[in-house]
């Protein structure tokens, strides 16, 4: 069975107009937020075997609560970063892993899920969490078909 997480980056701050995109820091939401949703998906009984992130500071950041809360390493993956849905369910599926988690960016966030839950995810909030399963333990067939079953969790 394979299990695939998206964490859409915790709320940023757009307090600083001279950072660059790249470089954009947690707010106060966010520091908060991400914490709090990585023990709700830890409640769920789920724990990644592998953490991939966007290498914006603001997915970093995110990625890091949820490494602290499962006890997982977390990957920088520069391609994460703006990544269409394509390239977020490619780098998952390079994995391998029984149960990979993806933190990165909207848009491509929003058309992943959105694709994955036939419809049902129509937009990932910051720090939203969706858990999508597969009854197969090949990643080849499993980013081919639709999965057995997804949940979506946001902390608002």
């Amino acid at each position: 069975m394979i299990r695939l997480v998206l964490v859409r980056h915790a709320k940023s701050d757009w307090g600083d107009p001279s950072l660059d995109d790249h470089d954009r820091p947690l707010n106060d939401r966010g520091l908060r937020d991400a914490p709090r949703m990585a023990r709700a998906l830890a409640e769920t009984g789920f724990r990644p075997d592998v953490i991939r992130s966007s290498t914006a500071l603001r997915a970093r950041t995110t990625a890091e609560a949820f490494a602290a809360q499962f006890d997982v390493g977390v990957d920088l993956v520069p391609e994460l970063y703006g990544a269409p849905a394509g390239t977020l369910l490619a780098v998952a599926a390079a994995t391998r892993a029984e149960r990979a988690m993806i933190v990165a960016h909207d848009p491509g966030m929003t058309v992943l899920a959105e694709r994955l839950s036939g419809g049902g995810i129509a937009h990932m909030p910051t720090c939203a969490v969706a858990t999508f399963t597969w009854a197969e333990d090949d990643w080849d067939v499993a980013a081919a078909i639709d999965p057995a079953e997804w949940t979506f969790d946001s902390p608002r």
